[in-house]
């Protein structure tokens, strides 16, 4: 699962997604989970609105928006049945969250070593993600925040080999690998 992208300015955004300069809103150009990062979400009578919000969704039931758990990816397959995912799911808060490019973590050599992916072409992808608006029931603070979507990758050939493998799981059989969560 990506636990770091960078993000284009807001300019690339503009030529990728004809989204307009008119945002005045900062983000850090690599983003990690819980720190501020941009993402688009349908608009009505617009075709999309650039967002700031918290990379890690925090879903309305929250009683705060610091959890003790990790919010930054969602599993595809899973989002219906996740309490923390399901109502946005459910609700079409569906947002693209731009990306020049992601780091995964690869464990081959027996230690981490990052690796970058990217478009050959150097232009923006457009990664899946969900979006919510969570407020404060005390202070009335709204924070808007997404989660970026994943897909079980163990048969892919290259992103397979991306993670260290779970060591409570069963050792893996003959070009199979335990890899978790990653898009394809």
């Amino acid at each position: 699962m990506c636990n770091r992208y960078v993000s284009p300015d807001e300019a690339a955004m503009e030529r990728a997604w004809h989204i307009g300069r008119h945002n005045q809103h900062k983000w850090a150009s690599e983003v990690y989970p819980r720190s501020q990062g941009p993402f688009l979400r349908a608009k009505a009578n617009a075709p999309c609105e650039l967002v700031v919000g918290v990379w890690g969704l925090i879903p309305a039931r929250a009683q705060t928006s610091k959890l003790a758990y990790a919010t930054n990816n969602a599993r595809s397959e899973e989002l219906s049945a996740k309490p923390t995912f399901r109502d946005a799911w459910k609700k079409g808060q569906r947002c693209i969250i731009p990306a020049i490019s992601f780091d995964e973590p690869n464990w081959e050599s027996g230690r981490n070593i990052w690796w970058r992916f990217y478009r050959a072409d150097g232009l923006p992808w457009g990664l899946a993600g969900l979006w919510n608006t969570w407020v404060d029931r005390t202070t009335g603070e709204i924070v808007e925040s997404y989660t970026m979507l994943t897909v079980n990758a163990d048969a892919h050939p290259l992103m397979s080999r991306m993670h260290q493998p779970d060591p409570r799981l069963p050792a893996a059989s003959a070009g199979q690998t335990q890899c978790r969560g990653h898009r394809v």
